[in-house]
């Protein structure tokens, strides 16, 4: 008879080698999908993940998918330090919304004045604001009254969702758009804009925020109390206790940072590839970075990779919506299988199938 037994120990081998199984597993379904779709099974897969790299256009592609990319990490990075600890910040998307709102606001604030070198860190500034009280509402709440994170954090984001669909039609709208609704481009006001800082590569200055945020995070983890702190607090709470940690200083704390990085991934993005406010903001990182952050492992440089990896997925499955013709709602969904795939080889971390008395390793 085969069943679950529980492992003395979390399986190393198991911890790295889960992510790299449940992606060849949900390519495996994800083949299957575009085949009962009538799609070529191989041509759609190549489409998604060698075209964009390699491809004829990959030239275009590759800087789009570091511009897709920069969002996810830098919202994944925030959620991991929460999701170690056991502090569950499902709200990201909310605060990315909100994020975005404040950092469009203080340039069109100043617009049309030209004075870079003040304007940008001034949205910097507000973006990572914005999206840090966003997530501050949850952490009181939390603390305080000892409500649950996750519900409050994920209701949060139908709130922002509300919001900025009003300032796109009120306060923000562009009072030169003949009433159409949406703020004016970004991208056309100087001081504004999050050009590439290298033409050509995709990175602006969101993307190279990304990175330092994933070196600042594997500094902390690995070198730092704070980090220190986040492994116990979430490995065992009772041993933190003991070990003199906080815990709802820890709770502010990890919300807070969680939400300031998912705010300034908003301002990076209406400032440079959205390019304005709208109602239909671009959105679903928020959501889409919890997958970066347990692909990746919980780990800066696993979610680093994790976040090149669906930012892969998006730009592939657009291209395979073009010239392949497949819905936009099986690229989701293919999205959405490697999530579940990954919980389902997760169990192998912490748990081993036993057969007639044989272990499966």
């Amino acid at each position: 008879m085969l069943k679950l037994e529980k492992r003395p120990q979390p399986s190393k081998f198991w911890t790295y080698a889960a992510p790299l199984l449940a992606v060849v597993i949900t390519i495996v379904l994800g083949m299957g999908l575009f085949a009962f779709l009538g799609n070529d099974p191989i041509l759609s897969i190549k489409t998604i993940f060698w075209d964009p790299v390699f491809g004829e256009f990959a030239y275009m592609d590759r800087p789009e998918v570091i511009k897709k990319a920069a969002p996810l990490i830098l919202i994944a990075i925030g959620l991991s330090f929460g999701f170690r600890a056991g502090i569950w910040n499902i709200g990201a998307e909310g605060q990315y919304i909100i994020g975005a709102i404040c950092g469009a606001g203080v340039a069109l604030a100043f617009y049309p004045t030209e004075a870079r070198w003040l304007i940008f860190p001034l949205m910097i500034i507000a973006g990572l604001l914005g999206g840090l009280l966003w997530a501050l509402i949850p952490a009181i709440l939390r603390v305080y009254f000892k409500t649950n994170e996750i519900l409050v954090s994920l209701m949060l984001v139908y709130v922002a969702e509300v919001l900025i669909k009003a300032f796109s039609i009120g306060l923000l709208r562009n009072p030169d758009g003949f009433g159409m609704p949406g703020s004016r481009n970004l991208r056309q006001y100087a001081s504004a804009a999050n050009n590439e800082v290298i033409a050509g590569t995709g990175m602006h200055w969101g993307a190279i925020t990304a990175v330092f945020a994933v070196i600042v995070a594997y500094i902390l983890f690995t070198r730092h109390q704070f980090g220190f702190n986040v492994r116990l607090a979430g490995q065992s709470p009772r041993a933190a206790g003991f070990a003199g940690v906080n815990a709802n200083r820890l709770v502010m704390r990890c919300l807070l940072l969680s939400g300031a990085l998912a705010g300034v991934a908003g301002m990076f993005e209406v400032s440079g590839p959205a390019g304005q406010i709208m109602g239909s903001f671009p959105s679903f990182y928020g959501f889409t970075a919890i997958i970066v952050a347990f692909l990746g492992r919980l780990h800066p440089i696993g979610i680093l990779l994790a976040g090149l990896l669906m930012a892969l997925t998006y730009i592939g499955g657009e291209t395979a919506e073009l010239t392949l013709n497949l819905p936009s709602a099986a690229i989701l969904t293919f999205q959405g299988m490697l999530l579940f795939s990954l919980l389902a080889v997760d169990v192998l971390t912490n748990y081993r199938f036993k057969f007639a008395g044989a272990e499966v390793r």
